[in-house]
């Protein structure tokens, strides 16, 4: 497949996902790991704002990007923060070389493996609802093509949030951001669980039960609790995970 063929391909699968009751995880997932294909990037994260307006983590398209949000999120310092902020794209091309802009993030993203960071802002008109990633693992500068991507792939996240804003009212809206983040404090859970269990890595943990959600047609929050619970055992995840299909 073309980078055309699958630019049109992501639009159509993001499209496809937004029905009334959509999973806002996987799709975020969805949007992150596409990200990747995509762009010349190594890892892409989301973050989404919360009800008090403070950033958190949502989706990532790898254990190494979500200890860097993490971390991002605890220093309220970096790409993401800046775009959210300025509600602008952010590009870096060397992290070794953004030690004055970003003091303690810069240090801890190169011991994590990445050398460029950059980011879009989610938001439509005066609505910013958060920031989307991207990181290489070496020195580049995304180009203005490639920016361009990114930013009309977060816009169509960002229309699909506020779909559910003109259906539902902000307190209905607040409660499903603030359900989903609830929702990943689980997911990291069962994903280590899961983890140690059957001793693969934390991504393979979570490609695994991401499969199993989908080839049941479950929401990953809910496979998740039974991890956590005990309800489903590690046998239930043995199978090698395999790419997960562009149409979900």
């Amino acid at each position: 497949m073309s980078q055309e063929e699958l630019l049109v391909d992501t639009f159509v699968t993001l499209a496809d996902t937004l029905v009334d009751d959509y999973d806002l995880i996987d799709f975020m997932q969805t949007l992150s790991e596409r990200c990747v294909a995509l762009l010349e990037v190594s890892a892409a994260g989301i973050m989404l704002a919360d009800p008090d307006g403070n950033l958190r983590h949502i989706a990532c398209s790898s254990e190494q990007m979500r200890l860097v949000e993490v971390f991002e999120v605890q220093l309220q310092e970096g790409p993401c923060f800046d775009a959210y902020r300025d509600e602008r794209a952010v590009t870096c091309h060397s992290l070794e070389a953004a030690t004055d802009r970003w003091p303690s993030f810069a240090g801890y993203a190169l011991d994590h493996g990445f050398q460029a960071a950059s980011a879009v802002p989610m938001r439509l008109r005066t609505a910013v609802l958060g920031a989307l990633n991207l990181f290489s693992d070496h020195e580049r500068a995304l180009d203005d093509a490639e920016i361009a991507v990114a930013q009309a792939l977060a816009d169509v996240a960002t229309i699909g949030i506020l779909q559910h804003r003109a259906i539902h009212d902000t307190r209905a809206l607040a409660t499903q951001l603030e359900g989903a983040l609830q929702s990943r404090v689980v997911i990291e859970q069962a994903k280590g669980i899961l983890a140690e269990r059957t001793q693969i890595s934390v991504d393979e943990a979570f490609d695994r039960f991401r499969r199993y959600a989908r080839a049941r047609n479950l929401r990953l929050s809910d496979v998740a609790r039974d991890i956590v619970d005990g309800a489903l055992p590690a046998a239930s995840f043995t199978e090698p995970s395999r790419p997960i299909s562009s149409g979900g």
